[in-house]
């Protein structure tokens, strides 16, 4: 409905929306006229200007595609060599030693504010699926979070779950700029998913974030430049303005985590520089966007996943420059996601979980990392042992790491190892099961002892297109063809019939992931993003 019609007959709309989603409980509460008009005025005043940077990123991969490869910028060398710090960081964010993050349904939200976290970043991007009601429960569940109606007891096991005493931090990630609400539209374009996010839970919580001892806070994914950096400037002064609160009230830290992010940090941090606290390695989708962006380029074909290890080439170029550049400008490094998950089942697996988690956040901690992530309550304590003990004050500020000089070719530095058939296999098994699991409404998916978000499909299928456009070859001499994919796929498909039984198989979504999948690993041309066409499966 649109105009000053009713929702079901509850809900009225300002003029030009229209709201495709059903109403479900208290979203009545969320979809306020005056939250809409805030999310319209967003609409209104800076589509046009993301239309233009999504444009922008297509130019910029089409020069990519014909050899250019991603670089400093000569134009903003003065902003690179001048001496400018970030604005005053606010004390709820000055001690950040372990972040936890996951979806915003209300048992996690729970969950990860007691995990003893310092922060949990309540996504709803790689680790939502954007169903309507995942997103609109997700902003009932925070806005109640500020409200202190959040308790409530699980009708099948019967247990209460409330906040403690003292909860982690709330920092908010809304979608990325790519990505649109298709439930909802203004003057018939549908809304940014961006602005949706946080439009809503900016309007409803802002307030009540600043009385209660924090402040609106968030994490912005995605950035492929400084001046898509620009646009989320503009958005916060108008939004800070709209509800008379200071310039520098909203605090956001950005994820690098694409490849052509890591040449502009520091541009990314001068345009934000009176909002932005930190930058953060966001390590699985930065191995996406490298792949990504050198997909047709056959100097940058990369070995499997699992040997693209944090600490060497091109990610451990760009794990330690962020610090550099981040610490030079009074700014917080974040380190990336510990993805193990602890492993009920298997004491040993357990164990060596445990102690990967462990080497990784001593590696982070000892490079200069002021914290770090991880995706399962249970790995809180190991992560905050490490940076106890080697960070023992706030942060590492003082650490400037001047010994760091990272150049062009240290960004682009292939990882040294092997393509394999199992390396294949990995990305088709856990890639479909990951994708099978989004279309269900499930963003974070345990799948073989690690969580997964939307990163670990893109990474798969991004793999694999690469490795089938150039006939990359295999370990074992075989070059990787159409013909070998679809054995491989056909092969894998049908163990995992039988692990998960044919009722399972049927009655899911498995058909649908294994032709996404197909078909956007086997396409003439790289799809930027599979969420996009795999949005509209379950619009």
């Amino acid at each position: 409905m649109s105009g000053d019609k009713s929702m079901g007959g509850k809900l009225k709309l300002p003029d030009g929306v229209v709201i495709k989603g059903e109403l479900g409980p208290h979203y009545e509460r969320i979809l306020t006229v005056d939250a809409l008009e805030f999310v319209v005025g967003l609409h209104r005043k800076f589509e046009a200007t993301r239309q233009e940077l999504l444009n922008a990123r297509i130019e910029k991969q089409q020069r990519y595609d014909a050899g250019e490869l991603p670089n400093f910028l000569p134009e903003t060398e003065e902003i690179r060599s001048g001496d400018w710090h970030v604005g005053e960081i606010p004390k709820a964010l000055q001690h950040r030693a372990v972040e936890i993050t996951g979806p915003v349904d209300r048992k996690m939200i729970v969950n990860a504010l007691n995990s003893g976290a310092n922060v949990f970043m309540a996504d709803f991007e790689d680790a939502s699926s954007p169903l309507w009601s995942n997103m609109m429960e997700g902003q009932v569940n925070l806005r109640d979070r500020w409200l202190g109606n959040i308790a409530f007891s699980d009708p099948v096991s019967g247990k209460h779950y409330d906040i403690g005493a003292d909860p982690a931090v709330l920092i908010i990630r809304p979608r990325g700029l790519h990505l649109n609400e298709n439930h909802v539209s203004v003057d018939g374009i549908p809304v940014s998913g961006s602005f949706f996010d946080f439009g809503l839970y900016f309007f409803h919580n802002a307030k009540r974030t600043l009385d209660q001892g924090a402040g609106p806070y968030f994490y912005l994914p995605k950035l492929e430049s400084h001046l898509e950096a620009r646009l989320w400037n503009s958005v916060f002064v108008h939004a800070q303005k709209f509800l008379d609160l200071p310039l520098g009230t909203i605090k956001a830290t950005v994820l690098i985590e694409t490849l052509p992010a890591a040449f502009e940090m520091d541009e990314i941090l001068y345009e934000l520089k009176d909002h932005i606290v930190g930058l953060n390695v966001g390590r699985w989708d930065y191995i996406f966007s490298y792949i990504k962006t050198l997909a047709n380029n056959a100097n940058f074909i990369l070995p499997d996943r699992a040997q693209l290890v944090m600490g060497k080439a091109f990610l451990g170029a760009y794990a330690e420059l962020l610090i550099k550049t981040c610490h030079k400008r009074s700014a917080y490094a974040m380190g990336g996601m510990a993805a193990q998950i602890p492993v009920k089942s298997d004491e040993k697996a357990n164990a060596a979980a445990f102690a990967k988690v462990k080497a990784d956040k001593e590696r982070e901690a000892g490079d200069g990392n002021d914290g770090t992530w991880v995706a399962h309550p249970g790995l809180v304590p190991v992560a905050k042992e490490v940076f106890d003990r080697m960070m023992p004050a706030d942060n590492q500020l003082e650490r400037r790491r001047e010994d760091v000089n990272v150049t062009q070719a240290d960004l682009l530095k292939i990882h040294q190892g092997e393509r394999t058939e199992a390396g294949m296999r990995e990305n088709i098994r856990v890639g479909i099961q990951y994708i099978e699991a989004w279309l269900q409404g499930r963003g974070a998916v345990p799948l073989y002892n690690l969580m997964e978000d939307a990163a670990t499909a893109e990474i798969s299928r991004a793999q694999i297109w690469q490795w089938l456009r150039f006939e990359a070859e295999l370990s074992d001499g075989r070059k990787v063809t159409r013909e070998l994919f679809d054995h491989l796929l056909t092969d894998e498909m049908a163990q995992l019939r039988q692990v998960l039984g044919n009722d399972r198989f049927e009655t899911g979504r498995f058909s649908d992931a294994i032709a996404l999948f197909r078909e956007l690993s086997v396409a003439k041309t790289f799809a930027p993003f599979l969420t996009i066409p795999a949005y509209e499966l379950i619009s």
